[in-house]
């Protein structure tokens, strides 16, 4: 399983994009950080009670290990929706969030960061037009097809052609431990043609969501090849020494940090 660390912080990273010298990737774990329990340790997000104080320093933390200068993120005000926001410029201290669930940029100076506790990363990397997206995929961004919108947005702003995109769908809950109500259940059914797959039903009967193969699914009728795309296949769920799950903490957990820059 493909892992870097340094001292103390410790984060995954796609083999797909292993050899793209230019491009920092990473879906940071919960260690190395500063913050107390229940959000122990690398918390990045003051909206689930932790301090400003800790998640300030669990970035500059995060920042000095993947080699980032200290204003370069961008990060947004995530809201399960289809908004895609391209950026020139990082969001400087004190500037309002903007609200969205899919960032890109083709500018080195912005490091995208989003966050997650089970919902699914995606990275994508335009290798030919220097261009990235990063993108924030629950169950409602996965059945309103969020990344499709990301990947339309790219092939606008940078001329991305989707047959010579990166892609790579992270760390996230896996189907097994994803149950979902009916009513989710019937809108996949509904939005999605070759759903049979997309959903189980285990011993109680309930309907479990696969969101790693839905959105891989949606990569490929963007126009994406197969073989450029990599799905970490690591449940969040399953490893709670590593990573922040919702679902697994009922609720009562932190956020990981998903990090995509261009490398100067």
């Amino acid at each position: 399983m493909p892992f870097d660390r340094n001292d103390t912080i410790e984060w995954y990273f796609f083999d797909l994009f292993a050899e793209e010298k230019g491009l920092i990737q990473a879906v940071m774990t919960r260690k190395g950080g500063i913050s107390p329990h229940p959000w122990a340790s690398l918390n990045m997000a003051t909206s689930v009670g932790d301090s400003r104080e800790n998640v300030l320093e669990n970035r500059r933390r995060i920042q000095q290990a993947l080699g980032l200068q200290k204003q370069w993120f961008f990060d947004v005000w995530q809201v399960h929706g289809i908004n895609v926001i391209a950026t020139r410029s990082p969001r400087l201290p004190g500037e309002p969030h903007q609200k969205a669930d899919a960032i890109m940029t083709d500018h080195s100076e912005v490091a995208l960061l989003m966050l997650f506790a089970d919902c699914v990363p995606i990275f994508l990397y335009d290798p030919i037009h220097r261009a990235i997206a990063l993108v924030h995929a629950g169950w409602q961004g996965t059945i309103t097809r969020v990344v499709q919108h990301a990947v339309l947005r790219m092939k606008d702003q940078y001329g991305t052609k989707p047959q010579d995109l990166l892609a790579g769908v992270g760390p996230s809950i896996c189907q097994k431990h994803y149950e979902v109500g009916e009513e989710v259940a019937e809108r996949v059914r509904t939005e999605f043609q070759e759903s049979d797959d997309l959903l189980s039903y285990p011993e109680n009967g309930r309907a479990h969501f696969d969101l790693w193969q839905a959105n891989r699914q949606i990569l490929l009728e963007c126009g994406l090849q197969l073989h450029h795309i990599q799905v970490a296949e690591v449940c969040t769920v399953e490893d709670s020494s590593r990573w922040y799950s919702h679902r697994g903490e009922r609720g009562k957990t932190g956020r990981f940090g998903a990090v995509l820059a261009l490398r100067q």
